[in-house]
């Protein structure tokens, strides 16, 4: 009996998707760049449209959608840090209730020295800085680099227009978001008539997660985040 079309292209597919899987499983995977060398190509790559990343902290997990229109410059910085494992281990040092959860100086005194100065261009404010938004740190124009901060509250408009700039949004939570209300934020902000500086940024630099440890026990930290879907 003679084989129908339909038969020999299923028997065919048959034959082709072990071929198929044997060539996905000898690709090579994807390895991170060297954290102390911010000048590797791998940290200078267009990030996705839109891209999720899976934010493991010690408080749980959130899920983080950042969607490059908001703010190309800063996406792309911030995918190029996910997917090279930036944030492993990084604490959330600068924590103020009703405001926000800050992070992004590497536990790392190495890298955190290969990545001073390392700043990107500003990009307009498109998003407002509304509870959940994950924006990046700066100290005046064109001054981000590695910190970003979540917004807790809505800080809008107060942080869309800051010193003219403000702060662009480049993502924001779309799941897990009771993970910020958690955080500890003992050591930041002003409560009953005293405020808590929380810890220095110049120490962080200079002693990494050491220093945190010792003086800032009960901190929380990203243990891991990770770009777990992407799209175009």
């Amino acid at each position: 009996m003679r084989e129908s079309p339909v038969s020999q292209l299923l028997r065919l597919s048959r034959l082709a998707l072990p071929a198929a899987a044997a060539v996905l499983a000898c690709a090579p995977a994807y390895r991170p760049a060297p954290l102390t060398d911010p000048s590797d190509a791998r940290f200078v790559t267009i990030a996705p449209d839109s891209f999720d990343v899976r934010m493991v902290t010690t408080k749980g997990e959130m899920l983080v959608r950042v969607r490059r229109h908001w703010a190309p410059i800063g996406a792309d910085r911030f995918y190029a840090l996910v997917r090279n494992h930036y944030f492993d281990s990084v604490a959330f040092h600068r924590t103020i209730r009703g405001f926000v959860a800050q992070f992004g100086i590497h536990g790392d005194t190495a890298v955190s020295r290969a990545w001073r100065g390392k700043s990107i261009l500003d990009d307009p404010v498109k998003v407002v800085n509304q509870k959940g938004t994950l924006s990046f740190a700066r100290g005046g124009p064109n001054t981000r680099s590695v910190q970003l901060f979540f917004n807790t509250v809505d800080n809008t408009p107060r942080l869309d227009t800051l010193n003219t700039i403000g702060f662009p949004p480049v993502g924001q939570v779309i799941q897990g978001l009771p993970v910020l209300d958690s955080l500890n934020w003992e050591y930041s902000g002003t409560r009953g008539g005293q405020t808590f500086p929380g810890p220095s940024q110049d120490s962080l630099s200079r002693q990494g997660n050491a220093y945190l440890r010792r003086n800032f026990p009960r901190l929380d930290y990203i243990i891991t985040a990770r770009v777990v879907r992407r799209w175009t």
